[in-house]
């Protein structure tokens, strides 16, 4: 299975923060979502895909191919929609049309009024009038409006309200149905990525600490509740992270067997959500 991007042993080092040694693959043809907390390294690392930072270290390719040879060929294919308005104010979208055209060879003014038309917008309504839901639609119209094969998304869902996130990411979906698109989607908010995400990659204090399908974190990780007695030395190796209180225990586990066969049917074993693996893996790791 192709990759269209690459990141190999890439290291990124800031006062008091650092990207380390990340290797990062992501699959053509797919939705991976990229979950962390908020200054886990997300935007840190989009910005290395974007070649908007450098590496200190390691190796960053797209398509197969280098920044340093072909950084005008990588860009021609890529969209990128972000958190807030990255358009002058004052203009409209005829305007940003205008001066964002030009730089695409593939730039395709049908297709660019087929999604105005589809996502409602107004042509010549300025930016700063728009909602933010609005905003995030208009990023995401000049994004496919050149074709790109790669669209990358950092946070684009913080600050919508919850009917028109449900509306952006059925768009999302929709754009996924020729096949020939590839979404790499950074956010904090994990119930989105439950919907429509095909692989997780999740980067916690600058280090990736898994990047695995959908399917494979629900198979790998779970929810364990049981009486607080149950534990000790012992059983909780078990478990990645343990919260207890007054009523019982509630653990992650990404060994399910071995909660099987350490507490038979003395526990409750639960399918955890990407917002249950995200949390007890931030609440820190006390058995590995």
């Amino acid at each position: 299975m192709e990759n269209l991007i690459d990141l190999k042993n890439v290291s990124k080092r800031f006062k008091g923060f650092s990207i380390n040694n990340m290797d990062l693959q992501v699959k053509k043809g797919f939705i991976t979502g990229f979950i962390g907390a908020n200054g886990a390294g997300k935007t840190t690392t989009i910005k290395m895909m974007m070649n908007l930072l450098k590496p200190d270290a390691g190796e960053v390719k797209l398509f197969g191919l280098d920044y340093k040879t072909y950084e005008k060929e990588i860009k021609e294919r890529i969209g990128f929609v972000y958190d807030g308005n990255v358009f002058f104010e004052g203009m409209n979208l005829k305007d940003i049309k205008r001066i964002v055209g030009p730089a695409y060879k593939r730039w395709d003014d049908a297709l660019f009024y087929k999604y105005i038309d589809q996502f409602e917008l107004p042509l010549n309504k300025a930016i700063k009038k728009f909602s933010k839901g609005m905003q995030m639609k208009a990023s995401l119209a000049l994004a496919l409006s050149h074709h790109a094969e790669l669209i990358i998304m950092d946070e684009p869902t913080a600050g919508l309200d919850p009917i028109f996130r449900r509306e952006f990411l059925n768009l999302v979906q929709e754009l996924m149905l020729d096949g020939n698109r590839t979404i790499f989607f950074s956010t904090h908010i994990t119930t989105d990525l439950d919907r429509i995400a095909d692989y997780i990659a999740f980067i916690q204090g600058g280090k990736l600490v898994f990047n695995q399908s959908i399917h494979e974190v629900a198979e790998n990780y779970a929810l364990v509740k049981g009486s607080v007695e149950l534990l000790d030395r012992d059983t909780e190796k078990a478990f990645i992270h343990i919260h207890r209180a007054p009523t019982g225990f509630e653990a992650l586990t990404n060994n399910i067997a071995e909660v099987e066969e350490t507490f038979g049917n003395t526990v409750i074993i639960e399918r955890a959500s990407l917002e249950d693996v995200m949390y007890y893996l931030e609440g820190g790791v006390q058995h590995v």
